[in-house]
C-alpha cells in the first residue's frame, strides 16, 4: 500500500491556509496590542488567549458536526469553504483597526476571524484520515503538517520583506497578501478533490487488505463508542501530554517576536529570520519523520522529539542577554523536535476512533492544545511582566513534563516493521 502524495499534498492545502494565518496571527497580533494601544503582557496574553476559549468549545462542535454532514460536495468540505472566506474578509479588518488606532475596529475583525477559523480547522484536519487508510496516517500527517511549515515559512518571509521597521508599522498589505494566500490554497484543493470520491476509495483500499474501517455513518444519531478502559487511560495520558507539550511551545512562539524585540532589540520584522530556520528544519524533517516512526513506533518518536524542544528551549537560556548563531541551532533543533511530536500524536489520537468518530476525535486532540494556549499565553505573560528571562526556563519546564506522561501512553502506537531499500519509504503504521 502506498500513500497518495498528489492527493495528500493538495488536501494539505486547507492546513496551509490555517498555519499561514496563525503564523501571522502569532507574530503580528501580540505587536500590535503592546505598541499600538499599550496594552501590557498579561492582559496581551488575555486576548491572545480568546482564539483558543473559542475553539475549546468550537472545535469539538463543528469536528462532530461535521462527522454527521453529508453533501454533495462531501462531510468537510462545506466548512473548509465557508470558513475560509468569512476568515479572509475579516482579517481585512484587523489592520485597519491598527491603521486608525481603533481598538473595537481590531477587536471586531480579530473575533470574526477566530470564529471562522475555529469552524473549519477541525474539518480541515479529518479530511487526510478521511481519505487515507489507517497504515498510512502518520506518513499522510508528515505531508500535512509539511504543507503547513510551507505555509507558515511563506508568511515568515513576507513578514520580513513587508514588515517595515518603526514606531507604527503600516500591517495592511500583509494581512491581504494573507487573505489573498488563504483563498487560493482552498479554491486548489476544491477543484482538485473530489472528497466523496477520495473517501470511498479509502473505504475500498481498507477492505481490500482486511483494514476495520467503517463509512463515517453513525449507526445511531449521537451514538458514541464508549473505549475499553484500558484505551482510555491511554487516550487521557495522551491528552494530557498534548496539552502540556503545547503549554510550552506555544508560549515561546506566541511571545517571541515581544522578547527579540526587548531582549536583543529586533525591529520590524526581523525577529521572523530567527522562526524561518526552526520552520525550514522541520519542513526538511518532516517526511524522515513518517518513516522513522515505522521503523521505532508513534510513541518513540514523540518521546525523541520532546526531548530535542526541551534542549533546545533550555540552550535559550543562555543567551537571554545577546543574540548568537548558536541560535539557530537551538531553534533548528525545535523546529525538529516539534515535527518528531507533531506527524505522530494525531494519528495517534484518531487511531483509537472509527471512521464515524474521525471529526470528534479530531475536535479533543484541538481541544486539549486549545486549553493549553488559552492558560499559557496569560501564565507566561504575567511571568513576563516579572522578567523576560522566564520565557524559556518555561518553556523547557512543561516540555519536560509532556515527556513524563507520554510514558504512560500505551494505546494509538503503530507496529514498527523493519523493511529494507525503496520499501522503507512505504511506512505502514497500522
Amino acid at each position: 500500500m502506498k500513500l497518495n502524495n498528489k492527493q495528500t499534498i493538495l488536501v494539505g492545502l486547507a492546513f496551509m491556509s490555517i498555519s499561514a494565518f496563525w503564523q501571522v496571527y502569532d507574530g503580528i497580533i501580540p505587536l500590535i496590542l503592546k505598541n499600538t494601544f499599550g496594552i501590557n503582557n498579561a492582559t496581551s496574553g488575555v486576548v491572545m488567549a480568546l482564539d483558543n476559549v473559542l475553539a475549546l468549545f468550537l472545535l469539538p462542535v463543528f469536528g462532530s458536526l461535521s462527522d454527521r454532514t453529508h453533501t454533495g460536495i462531501g462531510r468537510r468540505m462545506p466548512f473548509i469553504l465557508v470558513g475560509t472566506a468569512a476568515a479572509a474578509v475579516a482579517v481585512i479588518l484587523i489592520p485597519l483597526g491598527d491603521r486608525i488606532y481603533s481598538l473595537p475596529l481590531f477587536l471586531v475583525g480579530l473575533g470574526i476571524a477566530l470564529l471562522a477559523m475555529s469552524s473549519y480547522r477541525s474539518p480541515a484536519v479529518a479530511l487526510m484520515p478521511d481519505v487515507t487508510p489507517k497504515p498510512l496516517r502518520s506518513k499522510g500527517n508528515a505531508v500535512i503538517n509539511l504543507m503547513g511549515a510551507v505555509g507558515g515559512i511563506l508568511m515568515l518571509l513576507a513578514i520580513k520583506v513587508m514588515v517595515p521597521k518603526g514606531d507604527h508599522p503600516d500591517y495592511l498589505p500583509l494581512f491581504i497578501l494573507l487573505a489573498l494566500f488563504m483563498a487560493v490554497c482552498v479554491l486548489l484543493l476544491f477543484f482538485t478533490v473530489n472528497e466523496p470520491r477520495a473517501a470511498a476509495e479509502m473505504q475500498r483500499q481498507s477492505a481490500a487488505l482486511g483494514i476495520e474501517e467503517d463509512s463515517g455513518e453513525e449507526t445511531q444519531p449521537g451514538e458514541k463508542t464508549k473505549l475499553p478502559p484500558d484505551v482510555f487511560r491511554s487516550l487521557t495520558f495522551l491528552l494530557a501530554s498534548i496539552f502540556l507539550w503545547f503549554m510550552g511551545y506555544n508560549a515561546v512562539t506566541t511571545a517571541f517576536s515581544k522578547y527579540a524585540e526587548h531582549m536583543w532589540g529586533m525591529e520590524g520584522g526581523d525577529y521572523a529570520l530567527v522562526l524561518m530556520v526552526a520552520q525550514a528544519a522541520a519542513i526538511i524533517a518532516f517526511i524522515p519523520v513518517g518513516i522513522i516512526a515505522g521503523y521505532i513506533g508513534r510513541k518513540r518518536t514523540i518521546l525523541l522529539g520532546i526531548f530535542m524542544l526541551a534542549i533546545a528551549f533550555g540552550g535559550g537560556v543562555f543567551f537571554s542577554d545577546h543574540f548568537s548563531w548558536l541560535l539557530f541551532v537551538f531553534f533548528s533543533l525545535a523546529g525538529i523536535g516539534w515535527a518528531f511530536i507533531n506527524v505522530n500524536s494525531y494519528p495517534m489520537v484518531v487511531e483509537m476512533s472509527r471512521g464515524a468518530d474521525v471529526g470528534r476525535y479530531t475536535g479533543y486532540y484541538y481541544a486539549f492544545s486549545m486549553a493549553a494556549q488559552i492558560i499559557t499565553p496569560i501564565l507566561s505573560g504575567a511571568l513576563l511582566d516579572v522578567s523576560y528571562r522566564l520565557l524559556f526556563p518555561y518553556g523547557m519546564f512543561f516540555a519536560a513534563l509532556s515527556f513524563v506522561t507520554m510514558l504512560f501512553v500505551r494505546h494509538g502506537d503503530n507496529r514498527p516493521q523493519r523493511r529494507k531499500g525503496i520499501e522503507a519509504f512505504d511506512v505502514d503504521d497500522g
